[in-house]
């Protein structure tokens, strides 16, 4: 065995397809040089029986922009924003996490496009720092029928890395907002507009979408391909959703809205992302699929922690509970290995050798899983 930096010991370690209880493992340069099951060779950290996990790779979460705009028309330090983030993810086990920026201007819904420069400077910052914990890459939200997406987009490559773009149409009529009339419901809830302020926003979106989605989607798939940035589609309902999705090399289904879409976007090997609230709460707090029910059929490959960071370990421990073909290194998978897989990170995402040092202790008190500890490349960060 190498001479180690750290040796953790006395752990439940979750491989991709089984547990080792006892085992440890041995981290040299920030990466796992050595592991076994029993007593370790030496001394090290004892982690008291508590699981080993590898850390979590979060492709989708709105915590940035939340942390940002706490609330309607307040915008909080930039920088200090970032970090409450950062401390926030990694406190939830995630190691790597895709930073979800939107690019399109939205003024009717209060996000103005200066919000998308002012973060990612920002996030430079910490960066330039060493201020981060996590490791962060950009996630490009991207609103295809907005008017300014593609100069958006332009611009933000040639000043910033991009690493993923999910085509996202939030136009009332299409998608998740199928139906108009709740489209309004959720419109006037979250902005106080009144319905006949809804109606000219819903005539001012529909005539947007007739101008801009189309070319706007082929414009932004062509810039991902041409890129290497990864595509994700975005609540994918119908058949020709899905098939948009297949044609244009899509990677990643974000929250299909219908078991239809899920099981033809599996069936094509586009993995299929839920949001961890969906399975803890179980079901969606929009009424569209539940995520435990794609899982029961195989057809769940990606859990997101979307609004709840927490979500991720509680929905992981969950699904090995609940449903009797999954197991918990098939579950852990889905925070884990998959999604590093999917957006081609192939260094991280699993306790094995060669691969990063990113660890997460999860301590059981009941059945809620708790965080106790977490390294990233070796080094605890909390």
């Amino acid at each position: 065995m190498k001479k180690t930096v750290h040796l953790i010991e006395n752990a439940q370690l979750v491989l991709p397809d089984q547990i080792l209880a006892p085992g440890w493992l041995a981290i040299a340069d920030g990466v796992i040089v050595d592991l076994g099951e029993g007593q370790a060779p030496e001394r090290g950290t004892d982690l008291g029986g508590d699981y080993l996990l590898p850390g979590f790779t979060e492709l989708h979460t709105d915590h940035l922009e939340s942390h940002f705009q706490p609330r309607p028309r307040v915008r909080w330090h930039p920088l200090s924003a970032v970090m409450a983030y950062d401390a926030q993810i990694v406190a939830a086990g995630v190691t790597t996490v895709f930073d979800s920026l939107r690019a399109g201007s939205d003024a009717d819904g209060g996000v103005p496009s200066e919000d998308l420069w002012t973060l990612a400077g920002a996030l430079d910052e910490a960066r330039a720092g060493d201020y981060l914990r996590a490791d962060h890459r950009t996630h490009l939200r991207c609103e295809i029928a907005t008017n300014d997406v593609i100069e958006q987009v332009q611009r933000f490559s040639g000043r910033h890395q991009v690493d993923m773009i999910s085509l996202m149409d939030h136009t009332p009529g299409q998608r998740q907002f199928r139906d108009i009339a709740l489209w309004k419901v959720y419109f006037t809830g979250r902005t106080a507009r009144t319905e006949a302020e809804a109606n000219a926003v819903v005539e001012r979106r529909l005539a947007l979408h007739a101008a801009n989605a189309r070319r706007h989607r082929r414009e932004l798939v062509a810039f991902a391909h041409s890129h290497g940035v990864v595509l994700a589609s975005h609540d994918d309902a119908m058949p020709e959703h899905v098939a948009e999705s297949i044609a244009d090399g899509v990677a990643v289904a974000e929250f299909p809205t219908t078991h239809e879409a899920a099981g033809q976007s599996h069936e094509a090997g586009i993995r299929v992302m839920m949001g961890g609230p969906n399975v803890v709460r179980g079901g969606s707090h929009s009424g569209n699929i539940a995520a435990e029910d794609l899982a029961r059929e195989g057809l769940l490959d990606i859990i997101s922690s979307d609004y709840v960071p927490a979500s991720l370990v509680m929905a992981a421990f969950m699904l090995a509970e609940r449903v009797a073909d999954i197991d918990l290194p098939e579950a852990v998978r889905m925070i884990t290995l998959n999604p590093a897989r999917a957006a081609h990170l192939y260094d991280r995402g699993a306790i094995a050798i060669g691969q990063r040092a990113d660890c997460v202790q999860v301590h059981l008190a009941d059945t809620v899983p708790i965080i106790r500890r977490v390294w990233r490349q070796g080094r605890q960060v909390v």
